[in-house]
């Protein structure tokens, strides 16, 4: 089995750490704060003191909050320090992705982007599937592991920010189908019609598959704790979205419509902390 550094425990890191670490893999583990290296380590992991010492390892894997926590943990001074490849899991826009590639670059360390679809429960069971983009020969290194915590690679191309794009714009279509159910759900229950019901009609008809499904029954039941990814997170990703076409002169004429559903669910109290389908609630709008 190999050494390998992990960086970033949040709720996502956690989980794919835990199936390097249940496969088996000497996993030396980095995070800002201590509790999440703490449940790490219990599970058989060892504490990195530094990101250099996690990216030291000769094969190190991050899945950090964003641009700014990504950049600052993946530093020119921490990766001079490391050695081998680096595949950065997390959802960063392709500029970020650009430019950590060339300060990887810089440092003699391999690069790869690698941005995941799959939430918790789904990384935890290994479930994932991975965009992976950079050298060709690099993510053959990385594909092993790659194996461990998701069900699918999915190449795209040789340039590291492209991975990034791709899962930037599968992100926006996810706010679509929230804002799509939320209303339909809204109107088939003010009517009368059962919503669970509904989702249920919805999942086995025309709209088949995880987001459908999964997200229409949290919408369906109210349920949005614990929180498999929050409306601020969501709401980062449809800024990344904007950001990347703004860039390319590509036009999204329903992002100031999602932009305003997300800004007024992040203002209420009552939503605080929840899973970014509680963008619904927006729109039913209880309060009344």
């Amino acid at each position: 089995m190999a050494t390998i550094g992990f960086l970033g425990l949040g709720n996502m890191g956690k989980s794919m750490a835990g199936r390097l670490i249940e496969a088996g893999h000497d996993v030396v583990v980095w995070n800002r704060s201590q509790d999440p290296v703490a449940e790490m380590v219990a599970l058989g992991a060892r504490a990195a003191e530094s990101p250099a010492e996690a990216l030291a390892t000769g094969a190190s894997f991050s899945m950090l909050a964003n641009d700014q926590a990504a950049e600052a943990v993946l530093s020119a001074e921490n990766l001079a320090q490391g050695s081998g490849f680096h595949a950065n899991m997390a959802s960063v826009s392709p500029d970020c992705g650009a430019r950590l590639a060339a300060v990887a670059h810089e440092a003699g360390i391999a690069y790869i982007a690698s941005p995941v679809l799959g939430r918790p429960a789904v990384a935890a069971a290994g479930k994932l599937n991975i965009l992976a983009a950079g050298d060709a020969d690099t993510i053959s290194q990385a594909e092993p592991y790659f194996s461990v915590m998701g069900v699918r690679t999915w190449p795209m191309g040789d340039q590291p920010e492209i991975a990034n794009l791709v899962k930037i714009s599968v992100n926006y279509n996810i706010i679509h189908a929230l804002q799509a159910l939320g209303e339909s759900i809204s109107l088939v229950e003010k009517s009368g019609v059962d919503p669970e019901a509904f989702v249920e009609l919805l999942a086995n008809t025309l709209f088949g598959g995880v987001v459908y499904q999964g997200y229409g029954n949290l919408i369906a039941k109210k349920e949005y704790l614990p929180a498999g990814f929050t409306a601020d997170l969501g709401l980062k990703d449809l800024g990344l979205a904007e950001s990347a076409a703004a860039k390319v002169g590509a036009s999204l004429p329903s992002a100031p419509v999602m932009r305003a559903i997300f800004e007024a669910a992040l203002e209420r109290k009552d939503l605080e902390g929840m899973d970014w389908a509680s963008i619904a609630e927006v729109i039913r709008d209880d309060r009344k």
